[in-house]
């Protein structure tokens, strides 16, 4: 079968083509036939332009094309004409193809699925059928949109010297946050390669040899639960430079980001970008990555309540805790009791044990624990709270993580809910001056907050040795809208400061060798200061759009169970390969 050489995309044309003969191809979308006249609309990744078939056409074309049906393959020639009943919803709805020439290239099955936009078919359908899905207009544009960025990347990082350089996909496994997924090798029986959580130790030793600036679109993997701005396999835009620091590395990237938003949405963003400390997003936020787009900032009352008796909040001061609230204004009305309920409960999955609210009146303070506080002393918080007639505020007291983390929920989510958050609103700013050192409450150990290679602030290094919980990391991390674009660091060069971080995480020097002996290694010959950053794509692409989840901007996404609904993978293999590898399947217990 000969197939048709397009000479234009089914979204090209215009009122300038009219008298025009052209040759498109594409998918049917749909068919009409009044008899006389058939009318189809024809689909590319470009758009749709409806083709007319009438009876100045030959019998057999006009009868082949009673035949067409929804996503038929089809080519056509034809001469563009001036449409009699326009679409102005349509950028080609001033024209119309007739047709003089018609090739089916394939018939289709009626689709699972429906070809638009606002179908709002089950997502796992979407995911099984993707490849139908894909041919939405929608995800098209996120693809082009997704290729797009790529390639600026690419021009903007080339232009100021970076180096694209391929790191290595079968690497070690070394501890970095989350579960590795694993290879088996077949060579080295009982011995396994992990998928690389990210290139960390091998743009560190790109660094080590000489290449300056790296940078590389990469594919990172890891084996954690999955929400909507996470999959087990993602794409990150990495990035590493010698002979730097925090200002110039933040500068760098402050251009990129001009940039993007310049060239792919048409917006001027001002640099450079707010920098707030770790602690001060924490305390005014709850969140280490602040939307800023909206107030409703946490306001301490620990000092006012500490000695008011009411055992919830006295219980939590005195365990080292600290009591807290929000105040939404002009809320009151809007959250009913069984609103505010329901918040409650949605804080239970952060920590907290409950939530005190209080609604402020023209007639003075109503709360939930009006019985143990005096009108003047809920008078007293709604004051320090700056809260007037028609505000709502939401109070809770309880160990400071648990504290910060449901008040930063909360704050966005009433936000959300509202309807303040503006996407068209884009507000940046960089996070600086992390904690070094985390403890990790599920293991009961402390751990570095980034990695072991971040560098402490320089005025905080002698900390290493005395007092390492309160150093402070020398990294940064980019927020868009509440939402973590990327993050880096300033890397240890110095091996003495490097072994001085070994031992503040306990680590033994058979631990050393064995998970990081090989960068150690190559920091004996001569390392220069470096430091970078990693851009989360997938992320920042969904930013953009305006997209909700990632999945919306990968081509193949897996679902929340981390499976393929196309390939169906992971899959079940064949005994033998098993044996290969050494590896025998246990069946679990019942």
């Amino acid at each position: 079968m000969s197939v048709y050489k397009r000479s234009h995309m089914c979204g090209e044309l215009r009122e300038s083509h009219i008298g025009q003969e052209v040759v498109l191809n594409g998918w049917i979308q749909k068919r009409r036939n009044l008899g006389g006249l058939i009318f189809c609309d024809l689909r590319d990744k470009t758009g749709i332009t409806q083709i007319v078939f009438d009876d100045q056409v030959p019998k057999e074309l006009f009868e082949k094309a009673d035949t067409l049906r929804s996503e038929y393959v089809v080519g056509i020639r034809g001469r563009v004409a001036e449409r009699e009943s326009k679409n102005p919803d349509l950028p080609t709805g001033d024209i119309e193809v007739f047709v003089s020439d018609l090739i089916i290239y394939s018939t289709a099955d009626t689709p699972p699925i429906y070809i638009k936009d606002d179908d709002n078919v089950d997502d796992n359908l979407r995911l099984k059928y993707r490849y139908l899905d894909l041919r939405k207009k929608k995800m098209q544009d996120n693809l082009t949109f997704r290729h797009n960025l790529a390639k600026l990347t690419r021009d903007y990082f080339s232009e100021n010297g970076f180096t694209e350089v391929e790191t290595p996909v079968l690497i070690k496994s070394t501890p970095e946050g989350a579960r590795d997924y694993l290879v088996p090798s077949r060579v080295n029986r009982g011995r396994f390669y992990a998928l690389p959580q990210s290139p960390q130790m091998f743009k560190q030793l790109l660094m080590v040899g000489g290449t300056d600036r790296y940078m590389q679109i990469v594919k990172c993997f890891r084996d954690e639960d999955l929400r909507a701005d996470r999959q087990p396999e993602f794409t990150q835009i990495d990035l590493e430079m010698s002979f730097v620091d925090i200002d110039d590395v933040i500068e760098i990237q402050e251009g990129y980001l001009k940039r993007v938003f310049k060239e792919m949405k048409g917006v001027d963003i001002e640099t450079p970008f707010p920098r707030i400390t770790y602690d001060e997003a924490m305390t005014r936020y709850g969140s280490d990555k602040p939307d800023t787009r909206v107030g409703f900032e946490l306001q301490d009352i620990t000092e006012l309540v500490k000695d008011c008796g009411f055992k919830v909040f006295t219980d939590a001061i005195e365990a080292g805790g600290s009591v807290r609230g929000i105040c939404i204004t002009g809320a009151a009305d809007t959250y009913t009791r069984k609103k505010i309920d329901k918040l409650t409960e949605l804080v239970k999955s952060y920590g907290a044990r409950g939530m005190v609210w209080m609604k402020v009146t023209a007639d003075g303070v109503s709360s939930s624990v009006n019985k143990f506080f005096s009108p003047e002393q809920l008078q007293e918080i709604a004051d320090r709270m700056g809260a007037g007639a028609g505000d709502l505020i939401l109070i809770i007291s309880d160990r400071n993580k648990v504290v910060f983390d449901s008040l930063g929920f909360l704050r966005r989510h009433i936000a959300d809910e509202m309807g303040l958050l503006d996407d068209e609103q884009y507000e940046l700013l960089w996070v600086v001056d992390f904690p070094l050192f985390e403890y990790d409450e599920e293991s009961g150990q402390y751990h570095a907050m980034h990695h072991p290679f971040t560098s402490p602030k320089e005025e905080d290094a002698e900390l290493l040795k005395s007092d390492p919980m309160k150093a402070r990391a020398n990294a940064y991390d980019i927020v868009l809208n509440g939402v973590e674009l990327g993050g880096g660091s300033i890397r240890i060069h110095d091996r003495e400061m490097q072994e001085d971080m070994f031992r503040a995480l306990s680590m033994s020097q058979e631990e050393i060798d064995e998970k990081f002996g090989f960068l150690v290694e190559a920091f004996k010959y001569g390392t220069p200061p470096h430091g970078g950053l990693a851009y989360g794509m997938d992320r920042l692409v969904m930013l953009l759009t305006g997209e909700k989840s990632i999945r919306e901007v990968i081509a193949f996404p897996k679902n929340q169970n981390a499976q393929c609904m196309v390939s169906e993978a992971p899959g079940v293999v064949e005994e033998e390969q098993l044996e290969e590898l050494g590896i025998r399947i246990e069946e679990e217990a019942e």
